[in-house]
């Protein structure tokens, strides 16, 4: 019964890095490019007319690496694009995939054609950075390569560009493939009923060692900054995500081309979008990059030039915009977003009544998309069980008192959320009616779902790990290294959990409820 599948940021990442904890998918290398570890390599056509990609794939020694990754508690980025990277060149090197002659070929031609400058751009930097690495050089920023090399305009960048431009095309093709097969994902979605079928997610912005950065042919990015976010109650210190921010003066004097581009690259293979953070669609909160983020300051940006530009590429693109407009959004902000037509964004735990109560879903905004949690917070039975709590304090998040208080506002919030349930009749007279004394088991977990269902919100997100009982959190804000991030693996694979009789049940109630509220 599900219209859309929710996608993470899909942008471009750091092939040649080797560090395991460059992988989020909010700190990209280019927001205009696909993340290449998503490739599929048995669905690259291509493959078939290799016979020795076949030999490597089907290898022993192939196999039994697949087997190791698979088997390894946490995912293992670097492996997994080893594997695929070498599978891929091997495609490459002994098929001709740029020849004329052929569909295929002509196919790739034009892809390169309507790639234009930023694509070679951005092939230029995915090759040259591995072939620093490759020469040892720690290559993980622009700022690292020789001088003459920082430049993306300057003849030596052309010049190695010339050189290597077998390993540049190489890294075009990723993107072909990358291309095509979120194309068809998209279709697949489409073609079996889907109403929405893919939405995509949109990062805040590029990391300052990004691609974009350093292929800036119109000179917006500002490397010195960083973006992030003041001091509040949840952070005191304040927020620093490492970040360069775009000058809003130079996107005005450049016609606001690579604003542009982006919305039109990510508005593609998909029918929704997601703007994260979108309170920095009026206004960004800067730092100097080093500088403590309380010591930064509010940037604007002119609000009416970028909702006008998304208006307009997500009627061109027939995409519906889901704007992430959570924390402290200026009035102005809110009011213009409704006023465009773009969906607000709505999470159960934040949607309290002035008595602290819950607010029953049935009375959200219809312009909407609902959630009961998001890949930035606790699952459903780690917030329930205060996992997080007891995590956050393992990595220093909180001291022993900060989580103390925190674990009895949470208990309270616990009662207040049953009390609304039974209040409403979306859960069984037979569930008890203390907190302390619930656990988060399948009729609970069940409940909330479908309690989230039958609200007024025109569209609701469900992660799977609620469905399954994940306890550990994707992703921990604030952490870097502390925690593997991005890196925390379903405990079951989906072609279990689509079989599995709890969750079908759940998810046909879950049906019934929308449709019910549809009809």
């Amino acid at each position: 019964g599900g219209q859309f599948v929710g996608l993470n940021p899909m942008h471009a990442g750091y092939p040649a890095n080797p560090d395991e904890s460059c992988v989020s998918p909010y700190s990209p290398s280019s927001r205009n490019w696909i993340n290449i570890i998503y490739i599929s390599v048995n669905e690259v056509p291509e493959l078939q007319q290799c016979q020795k990609a076949l030999d490597l794939i089907h290898s022993q020694e192939y196999v039994t690496k697949i087997n190791e990754l698979r088997q390894r508690e946490y995912v293992d980025y670097r492996g997994v694009l080893q594997l695929k990277l070498k599978a891929l060149r091997t495609i490459f090197d002994n098929v001709k995939v740029n020849d004329a002659t052929t569909s295929r070929g002509a196919k790739f031609n034009y892809f390169l054609d309507q790639g234009g400058e930023n694509l070679l751009n951005f092939a230029t930097y995915d090759a040259l950075q591995q072939s620093l690495y490759n020469q040892g050089v720690q290559a993980s920023s622009w700022e690292d390569f020789p001088k003459e090399l920082q430049d993306v305009n300057s003849p030596a960048v052309a010049k190695w560009r010339a050189d290597h431009y077998q390993d540049v095309l190489f890294y075009c093709y990723l993107q072909f493939l990358a291309s095509e097969q979120l194309t068809n994902a998209y279709k697949a979605a489409k073609d079996a009923g889907m109403l929405i079928g893919t939405y995509r997610d949109l990062a805040v912005g590029v990391a300052k060692q990004s691609c974009d950065v350093w292929a800036d042919v119109d000179n917006v990015f500002r490397p010195t900054g960083s973006i992030g976010a003041p001091p509040d109650p949840l952070g005191p210190l304040g927020q620093n995500w490492g970040l360069a921010p775009m000058s809003p003066k130079a996107l005005k004097e450049c016609g606001y081309k690579p604003m542009i581009a982006m919305y039109q690259a990510n508005m593609k293979s998909c029918g929704a979008i997601r703007i994260d953070h979108a309170a920095g669609l009026y206004r960004l909160w800067l730092t100097k990059m080093g500088e403590p983020a309380s010591k930064g300051a509010y940037v604007h940006y002119d609000m009416h030039d970028l909702l006008g530009i998304i208006a307009l590429e997500s009627h061109r693109n027939k995409c519906l915009v889901i704007t992430e407009d959570l924390g402290t959004i200026p009035v102005e902000l809110t009011k213009a977003l409704r006023h465009v037509g773009a969906f607000s964004y709505k999470i159960f735990f934040d949607e309290k009544a002035q008595d602290g109560g819950y607010i029953a879903p049935r009375d959200y905004i219809s312009q909407a998309m609902s959630a009961l949690t998001t890949h930035d917070m606790p699952t459903l039975v780690g917030w329930w069980h205060y996992y997080d709590l007891q995590l956050g304090q393992k990595l220093g998040i909180y001291t022993q008192q900060e989580a103390d208080n925190l674990q009895a506002q949470r208990a309270e919030s616990k009662q207040r959320i049953l009390d609304s349930m039974h209040g409403l009749g979306s859960i069984a007279d037979t569930y008890t009616r203390d907190a302390s004394q619930s656990v988060m088991n399948k009729e609970l977990a069940c409940a909330l779902q479908v309690h989230m269902c039958t609200g007024s919100c025109s569209l609701f997100s469900s992660q799977v790990e609620d469905w399954i009982g994940v306890d550990k959190p994707v992703n921990v804000p604030g952490t870097n290294s502390e925690y593997p991030n991005w890196r925390r693996k379903l405990t079951r694979d989906l072609e279990d959990i689509f079989v599995d009789h709890d969750v079908l049940d759940m998810t046909n109630k879950m049906t019934l409820a929308r449709n019910k509220i549809d009809s």
